[in-house]
């Protein structure tokens, strides 16, 4: 659904689970999601649970400072929160306006 409401104008990717199907999360994996949609106008990422928020914390402070100080850590409802998040950015919407979005979601 992400996917298709961002045609094409916002980056969108996610990750989840381990390769032998437990589940939870994966910081290289995190890691790499953030450079894959990485972006001058930054990233926003969302968690839905405590260890992916760590893991995440993990992945961004792994990321080179500029970089780091371009990432956005959000603990928004990850459905509609994805949904408004990526509604604000294919607009142009900037960093702090994507994850107010996201934040805002119900």
């Amino acid at each position: 659904m992400a996917l298709a409401m961002a045609r094409g104008k916002a980056r969108v990717a996610w990750c989840g689970g381990h390769a032998d199907g437990k589940l939870g999360t994966v910081i290289a994996d995190i890691r790499q999601r953030i450079d894959d949609v990485w972006s001058p106008r930054g990233v926003v990422v969302l968690v839905d649970l405590g260890g992916a928020e760590l893991n995440s914390e993990t992945a961004i402070e792994m990321l080179d400072v500029d970089r780091r100080e371009r990432v956005r850590l959000c603990t928004a409802p990850i459905v509609e929160g994805a949904i408004m998040a990526v509604a604000e950015a294919s607009v142009g919407g900037d960093l702090a306006s994507v994850q107010r979005a996201a934040e805002d979601a119900v």
